[in-house]
């Protein structure tokens, strides 16, 4: 057991919790992984964390609470589980990160606001779509005051597991209010497709933004806010790239981002899924490295490792 990093469970051996679990063992320098929790003790996940030298338990939410070498805790199962896991963690003196769109805690996202929330009991990580298009409205209303903003996420049908399928309107909700709250947009509308193509498509994301005011000075700052938002993304999500730089017709502006997977354990094509497990990474490890600063009496906030 590393004794300088900091202790953490993964709620959820699915394959989001599963692909966390890749990226915590082999990226992170703050965090240990402990623990993870599912309901089955045949679960593949389980099985494959016991493979790679995790230890595991089907004993739900219950089995990391009196845990005192586990700080952080990663909830990766469905929205109306977390809200039951929220207020336990939370009395047990740990640190929810939410992958689910169950919004207990405020909305965070690594690029935009992470500081601000830093030492909350409970962070939410909004949901995939709000993940990989959210960064791209605030660079917009950062520039220039917006009306309006519409996300439309379309994802393989493949990479839309059980969990994404039982969590569809909670993900619309959800993102829609992330679009208003981080994004800057005064209101906010979020659509999910589910493409059945084969062979699978990678994740594509298309953003529209009505803004109250545009002339070629704007459309430049916009244009430059938004290239340099797609480089603050990628520097913890590689397979982020914009796909078309923004376009205006009139007041409205329009970008397409496309997001490829790591390949750490889903296919390439469920980018909708590794832009979550990444910004999982990210947001704990800042929170780690937060925590490590606090007990060594420095508390200033280190750099994420990218």
């Amino acid at each position: 057991m590393a004794e300088n990093r900091i202790g953490v469970a993964i709620i959820g051996p699915g394959n989001i919790g599963t692909d966390l679990m890749y990226k915590i063992l082999k990226r992170s320098r703050n965090m240990e992984l402990r623990l993870m929790i599912g309901r089955r003790e045949g679960s593949d996940g389980l099985r494959i964390a016991r493979e790679l030298g995790v230890e595991t338990s089907t004993k739900g939410v219950e089995s990391v609470l009196d845990r005192d070498d586990i700080l952080i805790v990663f909830d990766a199962t469905l929205a109306r589980e977390h809200m039951i896991h929220a207020p336990l963690l939370e009395k047990a003196g740990k640190i929810a990160v939410d992958l689910t769109p169950a919004a207990v805690g405020p909305y965070v996202m690594p690029v935009v606001n992470l500081d601000e929330h830093i030492d909350k009991p409970n962070l939410n990580l909004i949901t995939c779509g709000g993940q990989a298009t959210i960064p791209i409205v605030h660079a917009i209303s950062r520039v220039v005051p917006t009306s309006y903003a519409e996300i439309v996420a379309t994802i393989a049908s493949k990479s839309a597991g059980q969990g994404t399928r039982q969590s569809i309107d909670e993900f619309t909700q959800t993102t829609a209010k992330g679009v208003v709250q981080i994004g800057g947009a005064r209101k906010g509308k979020a659509i999910i497709l589910l493409n059945p193509s084969e062979p699978p498509m990678i994740m594509n994301n298309t953003i529209y933004a009505l803004v109250d005011e545009i002339d070629k000075d704007i459309e430049d700052k916009i244009t430059a806010s938004v290239l340099q938002m797609v480089k603050d993304v990628q520097d913890f999500v590689p397979g982020y790239r914009l796909k078309i730089p923004p376009s205006y017709d009139g007041k409205k502006v329009i970008v397409m981002v496309e997001v490829e997977g790591s390949g750490d354990f889903l296919p390439v094509y469920s980018g909708n899924l590794d832009i979550e497990t990444c910004a999982a990474l990210a947001v704990g490890e800042k929170i780690a490295a937060y925590r490590m600063g606090l007990q060594s009496g420095h508390p200033a906030i280190q750099e994420v490792v990218s």
